[in-house]
């Protein structure tokens, strides 16, 4: 009786999906932003504007590819509000054990990808989205997608190998 009572109610399913799919969010904010406190405002808005459009979700089985597509266009538009604030100092994780689930240096890595490359990639192998969840997600298509993963790939090889040169 109280698990109806909670799937009937629009307040507790937002919730669960939010919890559920935050650390996704957040990485795709920051594939796409400079510093994880910007990442965290983008995510913070994101949830606002989905909340508020939450009863105009059709099929709430796609929740978190609409979760990402909302959180992608809070990022960008905060980037473009931001685009003059150059960051001088690198500040430490705000977010905790977001950026705790995967290996770090590969994560660096992936953040100096070019934004076309990075969101892709961090959609792809961070949160196992297919290339036609990403290419919605994103608006745009689905080769595009394969083929900025392909480019992304061939960037990654690079800099994994220039950067293991530097160690020996």
């Amino acid at each position: 009786m109280i698990q109806t009572a909670v799937q009937n109610d629009p307040r507790e399913r937002f919730a669960a999906a939010v919890t559920l799919h935050r650390h996704a969010m957040y990485r795709a904010a920051r594939a796409l932003l400079d510093s994880d406190a910007d990442a965290e405002d983008a995510v913070g808005e994101a949830v606002l504007r989905a909340w508020q459009a939450f009863g105009r979700l059709r099929d709430e089985k796609a929740v978190k590819g609409w979760l990402i597509r909302i959180t992608v266009n809070c990022a960008y538009e905060h980037r473009r509000k931001t685009a003059r604030v150059t960051y001088t100092d690198d500040l430490e994780p705000l977010a905790g054990d977001a950026e705790d689930e995967h290996d770090s240096s590969l994560w660096d890595t992936v953040l100096r990808l070019p934004a076309d490359y990075r969101i892709p990639t961090v959609l792809y192998y961070y949160e196992d989205m297919t290339t036609a969840e990403i290419a919605r997600a994103l608006g745009i298509r689905e080769g595009t997608v394969r083929s900025r993963l392909s480019r992304a790939r061939s960037r990654l090889r690079t800099l994994l190998k220039e950067e293991s040169e530097y160690e020996i």
